[in-house]
């Protein structure tokens, strides 16, 4: 089956993939989630939908792995920071995304957030793409910093480093009304993750 699914994604090309990605979520800040269609995927991007359903499945899933492959780095970036430091690492993964960027994929999220629970599909190629490999990166580099001895292996926080970096960048918007920007990220890093963590980002 893994030698099938290779086959079938080595028809595309990185390049050509990363333009369908990009088209993906140019229909997606449209239209919304509900509203994309693989055929007009399929019409923005001049392919065929014969050719999208062999690449992808389905609309979900094509949808969780755009959103994950243009996050800065793409897949499997985070656990590949190692600064030396938490608060380094964690900055550094904070950095890799300027303001506009955040902006808009803090509206981007907003959208798919509400589809998220109404398509037990999207939800469960979210987890596979994109919650499932991130909280596996965070776990490495918290884990980085306990073998360090920055962070105690004990501390009951490690395991909401993932809700606490979300629940800053989701909470700008819904309570400042502001977009998160790298300053505000920076700050909320060293005023709650790292003393949450034990950590005074020393």
């Amino acid at each position: 089956m893994t030698e099938v699914a290779t086959a079938r994604r080595s028809r595309i090309t990185p390049e050509r993939e990363a333009e369908l990605y990009e088209a993906v979520l140019e229909l997606l800040r449209e239209v919304g989630y509900d509203a994309l269609t693989m055929d007009a995927v399929a019409a923005r991007t001049r392919s065929s939908k014969a050719t999208l359903y062999r690449q992808w499945g389905g609309k979900a899933e094509l949808v969780a792995k755009a959103v994950r492959h243009t996050k800065p780095g793409g897949a499997g970036s985070l656990a590949h920071i190692d600064t030396g430091s938490l608060r380094g690492d964690l900055h550094a993964l904070t950095l890799r995304s300027d303001d506009c960027q955040m902006e808009q994929n803090s509206a981007l999220m907003r959208g798919l957030a509400m589809a998220i629970h109404g398509n037990p599909d999207l939800l469960a190629a979210f987890k596979e793409h994109l919650i499932g490999p991130e909280m596996a990166d965070f776990r490495t580099i918290v884990q980085r910093a306990i073998d360090r001895g920055e962070v105690r292996p004990d501390n009951p926080a490690i395991d909401f480093v993932m809700h606490m970096m979300i629940g800053g960048f989701a909470a700008r918007s819904m309570i400042d009304e502001q977009p998160p920007t790298q300053a505000f990220l920076l700050s909320y890093i060293d005023a709650v993750v790292l003393p949450a963590l034990g950590n005074q980002g020393d």
